[in-house]
């Protein structure tokens, strides 16, 4: 690559990390290593050019800022909710984006295939689950499944299953991407057909009212596990002046704190449905308060809340 060619492509970046200070330890590690991997590019190809001791400059300034707060803050549990995470979230917002509509139009598919095709929605949800809520509908409970076992027995069959999934939503970003894509895929198309089923029952609002209760954070959680594999396989497919493994190492370290994250959710979403959705005789305000107030957390903690802190953190 030709040094003007170089210097054009990331100029605005090196400008950026000289004029926006910050004392997040995160960012400034992700800036060091950004600026020594273009300036090992810098000394290969162009040894003596300016170009090479102006990033020498900038990596000199980064270093010392790191080793000024290499001390580890107190209180580094509650930084990472607070500050860590919600910044990752902000970073990756283009891939939770595409996740969420990988998934409504996963979902959708599912939902018009269920309505077209009659044999569709066994072959997705299968015959046993199909006869079984047949059943609990001509007995007048629908939703008599979530009634079957002991909460607590319940509760780990459930939590331990939703973060295997989650987790393997995570890790199959490896596969250049392909991986969330599918399971997106899955996810979705499953939820349309289920969702269908019930409101081809008459019982479409009585479903949002019991299932949604977990269902919110459920759902949500496993949307960010795709953007967390869509941010895994963003390293391998964009690696932008990095070296592959390099890219790839940053990528797995983002995506690991997006899955670390999401864990707790997943666990509350599991005793939700286990211990409280089994419930569906709960007055309608009680529900829709347990499901309003998923929805704010989420819609806030992972889209609000970023942009604030983000627009705080570039004012530093």
């Amino acid at each position: 690559m030709r040094e003007a060619l170089f210097v054009k492509q990331n100029s605005e970046k090196w400008k950026s990390y000289e004029a926006l200070r910050t004392e997040n330890p995160d960012e400034l590690a992700h800036r060091f290593i950004d600026i020594t991997n273009d300036l090992a590019y810098a000394k290969t190809f162009y040894p003596k050019s300016q170009t090479t001791a102006y990033l020498n400059g900038i990596a000199s300034v980064l270093h010392q800022a790191i080793y000024k707060n290499k001390k580890e803050e107190t209180g580094r549990f509650i930084k990472f909710w607070k500050h860590e995470l919600p910044l990752v979230f902000y970073k990756y917002r283009k891939q939770l984006l595409y996740s969420f509509i990988f998934f409504i139009i996963s979902a959708s598919i599912g939902a018009i295939s269920a309505k077209y095709d009659d044999t569709f929605l066994r072959l997705i949800l299968g015959d046993r689950y199909v006869n079984m809520t047949n059943d609990n509908i001509a007995k007048g409970d629908p939703f008599g499944v979530y009634k079957k076992q002991g909460e607590l027995e319940m509760f780990f069959q459930i939590a331990s299953n939703n973060v295997w999934v989650t987790l393997l939503t995570v890790v199959s970003g490896a596969l250049f991407s392909i991986g969330p894509v599918f399971m997106m895929l899955r996810n979705g198309i499953m939820l349309g057909a289920f969702e269908y089923y019930f409101f081809s029952k008459g019982l479409g609002t009585q479903s949002i009212l019991v299932i949604w209760i977990h269902g919110t954070l459920e759902i949500l959680s496993i949307i960010i596990a795709g953007g967390a594999g869509l941010v895994l396989g963003h390293g391998l497919l964009f690696p932008r002046t990095y070296t592959r493994l390099v890219a790839f190492r940053n990528s797995a370290k983002d995506a690991t704190k997006i899955a670390i994250g999401i864990v707790p959710i997943i666990l509350l979403a599991a005793f939700f449905e286990s211990y409280i959705t089994r419930h569906t005789e709960m007055p309608i305000y009680l529900s829709v308060a347990i499901l309003g107030s998923s929805l704010f957390f989420m819609v806030w903690y992972v889209i609000i809340y970023p942009i604030q802190l983000h627009k705080r953190t570039q004012n530093i």
